[in-house]
């Protein structure tokens, strides 16, 4: 079967839609300016000009509206591009198929399935569309998700019903199989109860829950003293309207919609970071939480080594010897090739079989399958060979096949012993056994039947050249890499130093079985390697990790590793080996199985989490004299310094600063070096808190102080003038000082951000404007100030903000 065309599946395409199931649609331009609309900031604009317009201020008004216009463009760019970067990921992390186009195997997005294509699927496979069987070996679906019945499903080709159809988003747990597309998206099973699956909320998070409290906080904050300032205002100065406008003016400059703008922004594009280097993110609070890893569980073949098995011994006639030219020598290898599958899709199998496996095996049949099983480590095939006998091959784990074979008790000591050598030199060992069988029928049980033990094969996998120094930085970070494996123990071992893990000794699963989950979680605290333990029992020592207090991170690739990717509190899928069902129960996905990829992103999470936190106290900070702005004048009796104008102007500086500035910083170059964040640790704790108020209360002081001398010689445009551009030069300050919690603003200088120099430069070339500019300084009621007070309100903002810098070289360094 050669399945479609290209040509073909384009055209079906195009014609019947992409393979995706009914989803909310993407919002247009005009939705976006709707919700935008909506939002408390620009409501507030919007009635600040009304009550221009009612006070006969027609300029200000016009100014207002005019900046309304150009703050709902900026906000509606940002939105577009976060959504854009979202939707890019979701077409990176879409689910993949296999099928035959032009008689060739592809593998492409699942959206991209279209009816008539052949389906190829194999075990831990998510089905992409509705789809009829013309092959099944053994295959097995777990219809769970459209019937609710955990037991999977037995699937066989042209029964003519319900068995021989395969549905899609239904998981193959067992088997492989063929099947013809009947059905795609919105016209599947699963496509009727789309609208309802597209409506699950997952709840939020403890960094979103957050971020929401410090938005209640603030804004509660906000209208309490909006209402104050009003009452204030009207009580000294008896104008009701300019009363309002002060209250407007004051709440405009308190809304805190910068907050949750940056979590989503600093997550998205964290992820999109990401994506390039290898790593795709399916749940994007995961990144952020990456960086408090303290433990990182992770696979042996595949992730710390290259995935590149090749034959490199075989042991029979009581010696190891290279691998034999002639494969029939022994019948050691041909039955090694006949314990796999025949067109296998593990790269150990693979390295098992010879070229001409094919021709060798043709017209023999394949009757019976032993998979893999607790209590049963080896695969076991049963054939009719093409002279009519019938034979058992069986490799898999030495004790599990040595005691199939029944071998002597001083023979099974020196075949372990064996076994155990070349473990040790980091082979992965496989014994090899025959069963001849006269014409009865298969047994249920491999252990049922009587073998013939034939030797051993060993199989090399090196250790990725990367892995090494990404676990020796892992170690400096301090997260412990726990190496789990099916393998021998030795073997495990042996690879465990190589890559640079050190422990005395492996856990093996039979041991695993013998402990109570208290035992297990002592163990867990100490352990770092894992050996001939099952899918299953991934599970267990997930738990026993978080019971010892650990914050695990779980790499899995198969169908039994989704429990365990789900119990961690990240779970890492690999993207090639990996099946769909790991892949959709984890947070992240590795697209190219590196295990440097996954430590790489561990950097990012963590310089994430710093730029978020310094962004947020950097926009709390910045709240502070923005608040004081309105209301020390108004109490001390002294002309108003704050007008809807002068927070449009700050709301320009602080808008990309925290959205584009704070996102763009590099990493503290001692990020690696420092142990992960406590779990419990807050991102806005108390100590986070006060500090973001202080730095703001210092450049309210500094400008305060300033209005206060000034008004005692200059006019009152003047004094406003140099209060306002002690406001900027303290804004800008607070951006250096808030960049890292280690460097000093001197220090910052040193860290390239191009972005930051973008923004003084158009800060500093705006206040120019604002201040020498008649039209426009007109506008914001300023008169030109000379260059000692320029000067005096520069040297006054930024040394408001010292105290931090004194502060951050006297406390230790974390």
């Amino acid at each position: 079967m050669s399945g479609l065309t290209q040509a073909l599946a384009r055209e079906r395409l195009a014609a019947e839609g992409p393979n995706a199931m009914p989803t909310e649609a993407a919002r247009g331009a005009f939705a976006v300016v709707a919700g935008v609309l909506r939002q408390p900031m620009f409501l507030l604009l919007i009635g600040a000009a009304a009550v221009y317009l009612l006070l006969g201020d027609m300029r200000e008004a016009l100014v207002l509206a005019a900046s309304l216009v150009v703050v709902i463009a900026i906000t509606v760019v940002q939105e577009r591009r976060t959504e854009r970067t979202l939707a890019a990921l979701r077409d990176l992390s879409s689910p993949r198929a296999l099928v035959i186009r032009d008689g060739r195997e592809v593998r492409i997005p699942g959206c991209e399935v279209v009816r008539g294509d052949l389906l190829l699927l194999r075990e831990g496979d998510r089905v992409p569309a509705d789809a009829r069987l013309a092959e099944a070996h053994a295959l097995a679906i777990d219809e769970s998700m459209l019937t609710g019945e955990s037991v999977p499903v037995e699937k066989h080709a042209g029964s003519g019903s319900d068995e021989s159809v395969v549905f899609s988003g239904t998981l193959a747990v067992r088997g492989t199989g063929k099947a013809e597309v009947v059905a795609t998206g919105a016209r599947t099973e699963l496509g009727r109860i789309g609208a309802a699956l597209a409506g699950v909320d997952r709840g939020r998070t403890l960094l979103e829950a957050e971020t929401a409290w410090l938005v209640r906080l603030v804004a509660s904050a906000a209208l309490v003293l909006s209402v104050l300032v009003a009452a204030l205002y009207f009580a000294l100065r008896g104008n009701a309207l300019a009363a309002v406008l002060a209250g407007l003016t004051l709440a405009i400059s308190l809304v805190p919609e910068e907050f949750p703008v940056v979590l989503t922004i600093f997550l998205a594009l964290g992820a999109w970071r990401i994506s390039r280097q290898g790593v795709l993110t399916r749940r994007l609070p995961a990144v952020e939480m990456l960086g408090a890893t303290t433990v990182l569980c992770t696979d042996k073949t595949g992730t710390l080594t290259e995935n590149r098995m090749a034959l490199a011994q075989a042991w029979h006639d009581g010696a190891w010897h290279a691998p034999s030219t002639d494969r029939g020598a022994h019948g050691l290898l041909d039955a090694a090739a006949l314990a796999c599958e025949p067109r296998p899709f593990d790269p150990m199998e693979r390295a098992l079989l010879p070229v001409d496996h094919e021709a060798r095996v043709a017209g023999a049949m394949l009757e019976q399958r032993y998979p893999l099983a607790p209590g049963f480590l080896a695969v076991c095939h049963g054939w009719r060979l093409a002279d009519g006998s019938r034979i058992a091959a069986v490799k898999g784990a030495p004790e599990t096949v040595l005691s199939l074979c029944r071998v002597e008790p001083a023979a099974h000591e020196r075949l372990t012993a064996a076994a155990t050598d070349a473990a040790g030199r980091g082979l992965r060992v496989l014994a090899v056994a025959r069963s001849a069988r006269p014409d009865a029928a298969w047994p249920a049980d491999p252990r049922e039947m009587s073998f013939e033990f034939l030797g051993f094969v060993a199989l090399a996998d090196p250790v990725r050249a990367t892995v090494p120094g990404a676990i020796a930085l892992c170690r400096t970070a301090g997260i412990r890499i726990v190496m789990i494996t099916g393998d021998h123990p030795a073997t495990a071992l042996a690879i465990a130093r190589q890559a640079g893990i050190d422990d005395a000794r492996a856990l093996s699963g039979i041991e695993l079985d013998a402990m109570d989950d208290a035992s297990l979680a002592r163990a867990a605290a100490s352990t770092s390697v894992y050996a001939r333990v099952r899918p299953e029992q991934k599970l267990r020592i997930v738990r026993a990790l978080r019971a010892a207090g650990e914050v695990v991170a779980m790499i899995g690739d198969g169908v039994n590793d989704a429990p365990a990717l789900k119990a961690a509190h990240i779970g890492v899928a690999m993207g090639r080996r990996g099946t769909d069902v790991a892949r959709e129960a984890a947070s992240l996905v590795l697209i190219e199985d590196d295990f440097g990829s996954i430590v790489g992103t561990v950097r990012l999470g963590r310089r994430i989490h710093d730029n978020i936190r310094n962004a947020m106290r950097y926009l709390l900070a910045v709240h502070v004299p923005l608040a004081g702005m309105a209301l020390v004048p108004l109490a001390a009796g002294w002309p108003l310094l704050l007008f809807p104008v002068h927070v449009l102007f700050m709301e320009f500086v602080i808008d990309p600063a925290s959205s584009i500035v704070f996102e763009a910083e590099q990493a503290d170059p001692r990020v690696m070096e420092r142990p992960p964040r406590e779990p419990g640790e807050r991102l806005f704790n108390a100590q986070s808190l006060a500090i973001g108020f202080l730095l703001g209360a210092g450049v309210l002081v500094a400008m305060m102080g300033l209005y206060a001398w000034t008004l005692g010689f200059a006019t009152e445009g003047e004094a406003r003038a140099t209060a306002f551009a002690t406001l900027v030069a303290g804004n800008l300050a607070l951006i250096l000082a808030s960049r890292s919690r280690n460097l000093t603003m001197l220090g910052t200088l040193r860290r390239s951000n191009p972005a930051l120099w973008w923004i003084v430069a158009a800060t500093l070339a705006a206040l120019a404007a604002t201040l020498y500019l008649p039209a426009v300084a007109a506008l914001f009621r300023f008169e030109p100030i000379g260059p000692g007070l320029l000067a005096a309100a520069g040297a006054a903002g930024f040394a408001s903000v010292l105290w931090y810098d004194a502060y951050k070289v006297a406390r230790p360094r974390n």
